[in-house]
């Protein structure tokens, strides 16, 4: 009997993840295989919803649209920010990633949406909010 992917199995496996245009945003095939801890949070939550239940050898390909995949983008999530406020440390440009701390010392990042002289434009959804996803999947093994 094949064994079959569960919520918490430890996983060895090629992906790709793409927007549903094809826009290739990270893949494995090609190179060293991938092996992940399923609820552990090193795969998105939608993402590991697809792999439940698929056997050892097979070869699939999920569409997810935005609300599926990462959610619709919330404007609320976007916060215009004084250059002043900013982290110190932080390289602020147009469509750079700025890691912010939250009061509990939780890390949290957002993505500089626009720049002007006195402030930036911080959009703090996933950067793959809003967009719809292709995911491929070879299950190779399960540890």
């Amino acid at each position: 009997m094949t064994e079959r992917v569960k919520a918490d199995s430890l996983v060895t496996l090629h992906y790709r993840v793409a927007t549903a245009d094809g826009v290739e945003l990270i893949a494995t095939f090609g190179t060293t295989p991938a092996v992940l801890q399923l609820g552990s949070g090193e795969l998105a939550p939608p993402l590991e919803q697809c792999l439940i239940d698929l056997p050892v050898g097979e070869h699939h390909t999920f569409l997810l649209d935005a609300q599926q995949a990462f959610g619709p983008h919330n404007p609320e999530l976007q916060q215009r920010i004084a250059r002043a406020e900013l982290p110190a440390n932080a390289e602020v440009e147009l469509h750079s990633l700025i890691e912010f701390a939250a009061p509990n010392g939780d890390k949290f990042a957002g993505l500089v949406r626009e720049l002007d002289n006195d402030s930036a434009l911080i959009d703090f959804n996933h950067p793959l909010a809003g967009k719809a996803i292709r995911f491929e999947v070879e299950i190779i093994g399960l540890l």
